[in-house]
């Protein structure tokens, strides 16, 4: 397996050769710097540590600031590993979203976009009562019923109530690749891609 670091633009949509309009992703992925190799003799798993994202250097601690000098590289904003990594990459290379040229398919890693607090109605496509009957001023988007009274006298685990949504770690699988545009480390996928513009991502093969 393979994969970059990357960031979310936005979305726009393209035609294909057969005049079908496609929603897609535009992702910026790379150029990473790989600043730490673990192997399977030393750290017990085989994998690459990359950074992507320059990031001002007085805002970085020091021992960061010498983790990235080591890669002869300027402080990054972020980092991550790899597993189970194909190919032999050395400290301090770069590596850039070419490395895709060969594939039809990637999976997008991110993080969903944080709703707040939420209410069942918004969260659990609840209904609600709907209608204002026999005095009912207030139930409109209430819950109902959450369970027995006196047996067993608790609520049980899993059940939908009100709680935060959103800013959850989702995973899109098998994106069709419409675009690599490698002059500007740009990456157009097929389709929809978690997060906020401008939010990180991973793209692994």
């Amino acid at each position: 397996m393979a994969g970059l670091l990357g960031k979310k633009i936005g979305m726009t949509s393209v035609f294909s050769d057969n005049g079908k309009w496609i929603p897609c992703t535009v992702l910026q992925v790379g150029p990473c710097v790989v600043t730490q190799v673990k192997t399977k003799e030393k750290d017990g798993y085989d994998a690459l540590q990359l950074a992507f994202d320059d990031k001002k250097e007085k805002n970085t601690p020091k021992p960061l600031r010498e983790h990235f000098k080591k890669a002869n590289t300027t402080p990054k904003r972020f980092v991550k590993e790899i597993k189970n990594w194909d190919t032999q990459y050395k400290l301090g290379d770069v590596i850039t979203v070419e490395i895709f040229q060969s594939d039809k398919y990637v999976d997008v890693t991110g993080f969903s976009k944080g709703k707040g607090f939420q209410g069942v109605v918004k969260r659990h496509r609840f209904a609600g009562v709907g209608e204002q009957t026999h005095g009912q001023h207030n139930r409109l988007r209430a819950p109902g019923s959450l369970g027995a009274s006196s047996f067993p006298s608790r609520v049980f685990k899993g059940m939908r109530m009100a709680g935060r949504m959103g800013n959850k770690r989702v995973k899109m699988i098998n994106l069709e690749i419409i675009k690599i545009l490698p002059e500007h480390n740009l990456l157009v996928v097929k389709g929809s891609v978690p997060g906020y513009n401008g939010s990180y991502v991973i793209v692994e093969k």
